[in-house]
């Protein structure tokens, strides 16, 4: 990641010009009846949603997969909400915050496709699935699965289990080019013992991109007795999906500030109702019933202020519509990966079928280390990306996350340089 002295920092944030509101009902209107795959091509067009963000001129912003920053609309929202709650304190602490945070999580869950007795509002995915994973009632011997392409905080927590129970954890690799779904369930369903308890999967893998045939694998493992987690920190607000599509997941946890567009500090934790009750909270809240969710959501104080924006960022979120967003993100990253992808000095660790991915990829080039390359392009062409270096699961690059307001002509620059350094 770059380094940026003091002064270079606050010159970046300083510059940023500001941007007027954008009416997007409006210009939605007068592109309703366009498909959204047509939409997606259209730069005059997501140049003006464009607009709607105050984004750093400083840098091309391709590490949007972290933290995808809130809308001009979504964030002038936030910042009336911290005011409005800091007029009366304690008074709304005392009075509101739990019945707007209803509706927030109502909203939510319609947007996910479950019941709100399903879902709480956590701070992140980090937390909604080390929730579920410290909240199993584990016993020595017992085998949990996971691949070498998770998360690591939640392999951490898997370890930490092992440690502290003595379970099993079983490693599998994920191809960055699967033949088929079967192929993937394959995978997983080899290393499925009697012993086996859980499953953890990612929806869509941060470090590639790919989006893995989740229904296809949840099926399998319930056939073997196998309970399944997702992971969907990258995939809530980026594909168009229901719960109900992933064919009876058991856990789904994700995080609201990648590609929801709120500010900090929200994700979601979606148990199945009848799962609910053999979860162990973490913290000793004996105030619900032991098959009431709400049991594993106890936080002390927060800053509400952060719940309540979710409301902004779904209404802005639906403004554009989520079938225009996932074309758009998917134009967006195959617009470039086309373009480097017969490059012989280029490797392209996401695979090709659009089905299989879509706004995010991960490239590397040949005799760069992901380190140095993403230090390259940074200092010598002003592109922001991240740097994944992990040999064992075979990803060896930078990742590229672009948003809704990336231009073409901004991926033009990113492959120019690619093709640069690559030789």
């Amino acid at each position: 990641m770059p380094n940026f002295s003091k002064r270079q920092f606050l010159k970046t944030f300083t510059g940023i010009s500001a941007v007027s509101m954008l009416d997007i009902e409006n210009l939605l209107a007068k592109t309703a009846k366009i498909p959204a795959q047509k939409l997606a091509e259209d730069e005059a067009f997501w140049q003006q949603i464009r607009t709607a963000y105050n984004f750093t001129h400083d840098f091309i912003h391709l590490e949007n997969g972290y933290y995808s920053l809130a809308s001009n609309e979504v964030l002038e929202a936030y910042i009336q909400h911290i005011r409005d709650v800091n007029k009366v304190s304690s008074y709304y602490m005392r009075t509101r915050q739990f019945d707007d945070k209803l509706v927030s999580r109502k909203q939510l869950a319609e947007l996910l496709g479950c019941s709100h007795e399903e879902l709480i509002i956590t701070r992140n995915t980090t937390e909604s699935l080390d929730t579920i994973i410290a909240g199993f009632s584990w016993k020595e011997g017992d085998e949990a699965i996971m691949a070498e392409q998770d998360y690591g905080a939640m392999l951490d927590m898997f370890k930490l289990q092992a440690r502290r129970f003595g379970i099993v954890n079983k490693m599998v690799s994920v191809p960055n080019h699967p033949k088929s779904d079967e192929e993937i369930v394959e995978v997983y369903e080899k290393a499925i013992t009697p012993k086996t308890r859980l499953l953890m999967i990612c929806h869509l893998i941060n470090i590639t991109g790919q989006i893995l045939p989740v229904k296809k694998i949840v099926e399998m493992a319930h056939r073997h007795g196998v309970e399944v987690m997702v992971d969907g920190a990258h995939a809530f607000g980026h594909l168009d999906f229901k719960i109900e599509e992933l064919g009876g997941c058991d856990y789904y946890g994700s995080s609201l500030h990648k590609w929801l567009g709120n500010p900090l500090g929200a994700g979601i934790l979606y148990v199945r109702k009848d799962k609910i009750k053999q979860i162990w909270q973490l913290y000793g809240d004996m105030g619900f019933a032991d098959d009431d969710i709400r049991k594993l959501n106890h936080t002390g104080t927060i800053p509400v202020a952060t719940d309540l924006a979710i409301q902004d960022a779904i209404k802005f979120h639906q403004k554009i519509g989520i079938q225009r967003k996932e074309a758009r993100l998917r134009f967006l990253q195959k617009y470039w990966t086309d373009k480097v992808r017969d490059n012989p000095n280029i490797i392209l660790n996401t695979p090709k079928e659009a089905f299989r991915c879509c706004g995010i990829a991960n490239v590397g080039v040949k005799g760069k280390t992901p380190s140095e390359l993403s230090k390259l392009l940074f200092e010598k062409y002003k592109i922001f990306t991240v740097a994944i270096a992990n040999q064992k699961a075979n990803v060896m690059g930078v990742r590229v996350t672009p948003h809704l307001y990336t231009t073409t002509a901004e991926l033009d620059a990113f492959v120019k340089a690619l093709n640069e350094i690559a030789g």
